[in-house]
């Protein structure tokens, strides 16, 4: 019995090591190439496995780039949970913090080349399982949104009669379109992008703390 569990064990972190051999390649690949000029061969090569053992695990590019988002949304959902344990006392400062963390943590594994091919695959696409994953995704980092909200509220940061789900899809909603707006420019920079969030999200936060009733 013991023999067997240690084999499933072996073979348990040998398919996590071809995972992420896998996924390492394929976004190596993708920044330094171009999405569209990578073949899944060379992605195989890359990672040292077979072809066969890349179609085991994904149909086609789109379910890599997609492993891709999944790889970096999950890091950053973890991160933004330390800010949220940490946060800080005034709520548009806190919120500010979050979506920094979102946006800041977006090009870590992806460009934005990558990320603007996996915005149109999953609106072309939006009932395959890659637009149902992108979709799930962002539901997540919205829920955590409302997370920190819910917190501040219970803080005190934040007036007791707001709609903290309201307040918190607002914010994250204006967050995603403004990274759209940042992805399809070449040219704009992260700062460029968090100046311009900060800009439109704290006069929100301000109206809404309880300082502002007096």
């Amino acid at each position: 019995m013991w023999h067997s569990a240690q084999m499933a064990g072996l073979r348990a972190k040998q398919k996590a090591d071809r995972h992420t051999r896998i996924l390492e390649a394929a976004t190596e690949l993708f920044r330094e190439h171009g999405y569209d000029a990578v073949k899944m061969e060379t992605i195989a090569a890359n990672a040292e496995v077979s072809i066969g053992t890349i179609y085991n695990y994904y149909q086609n590019k789109g379910d890599l780039l997609v492993a891709i988002v999944a790889m970096e949304v999950n890091e950053v959902l973890a991160s933004g949970e330390k800010v949220i344990a940490r946060r800080p006392k005034d709520a548009g400062e806190a919120i500010v913090k979050l979506m920094a963390n979102y946006v800041e943590h977006s090009l870590v594994y992806l460009n934005k080349e990558m990320w603007r091919h996996a915005m149109a695959i999953s609106t072309q696409q939006p009932e395959s399982p890659f637009g149902q994953t992108f979709s799930t995704l962002d539901i997540a980092l919205a829920r955590q949104t409302c997370k920190l909200v819910e917190a501040l509220q219970a803080d005190g940061a934040i007036r007791k009669g707001v709609d903290a789900r309201a307040l918190a899809e607002l914010v994250f909603n204006n967050t995603n379109m403004m990274f759209i707006i940042f992805i399809k420019s070449e040219e704009m920079t992260v700062k460029d992008l968090m100046d311009r969030i900060r800009k439109q999200t704290l006069p929100v936060l301000r109206a809404l703390t309880p300082a502002a009733r007096a």
